[in-house]
């Protein structure tokens, strides 16, 4: 077991000791990590530097994954979050039962996503242990606190349900991926070697959702990297029989027979971009 002193609290290195402690007693080996948090949007670059430092000791500890506590309310919490910034199917899925450690191939997995945090809370304190609390959580300055809050006081909004709707979402994601791995391996082609590169040919013939998620991987394969949104507004654009440029390509529409099916179809071409001449 490890856990994770952000250096951002005195407190904490007193909280990782109890839970060292806790271990000990057990006989749990434990490590504690110490980290310091660049900055930035402070919750955001927690995690990532979090993720990173334990990645690296569950490699050196010769783990095959890495689990996390996140639970029912995390999971609430965070779909409520992305609803309110508008965000996709992807990010509605909320967090993932099983996924990867970001940036890594370690795999991730969050067992505990089915409980309610009052339940742990009663585990932990059937075993005589008084739970730890982060007084950060309760701090209304972060987008995560002032929902929790707000889901505390609304009876009408059950996590459980929220959760659930996030995993139903998440599986519908999943089909998603499958559609889009199906349209990379049946539309997508290299051709030749242009002036500037390498160029990728897409038959884009599928619904939006896909696009973006095809685009995207063409975009990766020429050594770019773009967001859904602007896959998305690309996407748009060519739609419209407009070029586009992101991530250092240039895409460009045009409509073609298949003599294998007999139609036309939407084919879009994908290039690094040409250099830009300079005076």
């Amino acid at each position: 077991m490890a856990s994770v002193d952000h250096g951002l609290r005195a407190e904490a290195a007193g909280e990782v000791a109890f839970v060292e402690a806790v271990c000990q007693e057990r006989g749990i080996p434990f490590s504690a990590l110490a980290i310091e948090v660049p900055r930035g949007n402070l919750q955001s670059s927690a995690r990532k530097t979090r993720y990173a430092a334990l990645a690296r000791w569950a490699r050196e500890a010769g783990c095959g994954a890495l689990a996390t506590a996140h639970h029912a309310d995390d999971q609430a919490e965070t779909l409520l979050m992305r609803l309110a910034r508008g965000s996709g199917l992807s990010g509605l899925a909320g967090v993932r039962a099983h996924g990867l450690v970001p940036g890594t191939d370690l795999p991730l997995l969050r067992p505990l996503l089915g409980w309610r945090k009052a339940e742990l809370e009663g585990i932990v304190k059937s075993c005589g242990l008084e739970a730890v609390r982060d007084p950060s959580n309760e701090d209304i300055a972060f987008d995560r606190s002032r929902v929790r809050r707000h889901l505390a006081e609304q009876d009408w909004l059950d996590a459980h349900s929220l959760a659930a709707s996030a995993q139903y979402l998440a599986e519908a994601w999943r089909a998603i991926e499958w559609y889009a791995q199906l349209d990379w391996e049946e539309m997508v082609l290299r051709e030749a070697q242009s002036a500037n590169g390498p160029v990728w040919r897409y038959y884009a013939n599928v619904p939006r959702v896909i696009q973006v998620e095809t685009v995207r991987r063409i975009v990766a394969e020429l050594g770019g990297q773009v967001t859904r949104s602007e896959a998305g507004r690309a996407a748009d654009r060519l739609w419209r029989g407009e070029n586009a440029s992101l991530g250092g390509v240039l895409a460009v529409p045009g409509i073609e027979r298949v003599e294998k099916v007999g139609v036309e179809m939407r084919v879009w071409r994908f290039c690094p971009e040409p250099p830009r001449s300079t005076h």
